[in-house]
């Protein structure tokens, strides 16, 4: 039985890779027990253990921010390389190997006041903070929104563009993100083409298949946005 030391277990940040991790201690020739050796001798982590290690590549268990820096180590990798997809401030931060100490005077913001905002996931930086932050994070533009908290909103935005005329949501969303006007309406115009010449359920018949892609659709508006601005290429600010 795989004993699991109290440091694995908190909330997991950013969502541990465990096929990663398996894959790049393979590619090194190592097994269990020399990942587990070089944890414990190098980085004074005297609870790691082969079955530890085990678990983590099987996904049993997460190695937590400082288990996760040291693994990334032994294994020569960045932390980023062992993680999913990062979505909070928090899972950002640790992807990049960062401590707050340095976020926070990198955006210039009192520690105790980022950390605030780290544990409630609530950004409430001004502008020229957020851009700071994603400098020091390396934030896309769509990262950007979502830390900040202003996908919900954009979402709602999308949905109403594509839905009715898409001209009247130009400027509201130009507000909301860092873009050129002219990007943002290109995007727009793309996205409300796409959902108005989507297959429309047959009359008589609600809820088949055609309103299903549809309402799909809209479910995905903030990914398929985004997916516009690549492809026109306009996403500067």
């Amino acid at each position: 039985m795989v004993r699991v030391h109290q440091q694995s277990t908190p909330r997991p940040t950013p969502p541990f890779d465990a096929t990663a991790a398996g894959r790049l201690r393979a590619a090194l020739g190592m097994g269990p027990e020399h990942v587990a050796h070089g944890m414990r001798t190098s980085f004074g982590l005297s609870h790691v253990t082969p079955d530890l290690v085990v678990a983590w590549e099987r996904g049993l268990a997460a190695p937590g921010n400082g288990e996760l820096t040291a693994l990334a180590g032994v294994l020569w990798c960045s932390p980023g390389e062992l993680v999913g997809a990062p979505r909070t401030l928090r899972e950002h931060r640790v992807a990049r190997g960062l401590a707050v100490e340095d976020v926070a005077r990198a955006v210039g913001l009192q520690l105790l006041a980022y950390v605030r905002m780290e544990e409630a996931d609530e950004w409430r930086g001004g502008d020229r903070q957020s851009a700071a932050l994603a400098e020091v994070l390396d934030l896309s533009l769509a990262d950007l929104v979502t830390v900040t908290g202003r996908e919900p909103k954009l979402a709602e935005l999308l949905r109403g563009a594509v839905t009715t005329r898409w001209q009247a949501y130009v400027r509201p969303v130009g507000k909301l993100l860092p873009m050129q006007r002219r990007a943002v309406g290109r995007a727009l115009r793309a996205l409300h083409t796409e959902y108005q010449d989507r297959p429309t359920a047959t009359p008589g018949r609600p809820g088949g298949p055609a309103d299903d892609a549809g309402r799909d659709f809209l479910d995905g508006i903030v990914g398929r946005f985004w997916s516009a601005v690549r492809r026109d290429g306009g996403g500067d600010a």
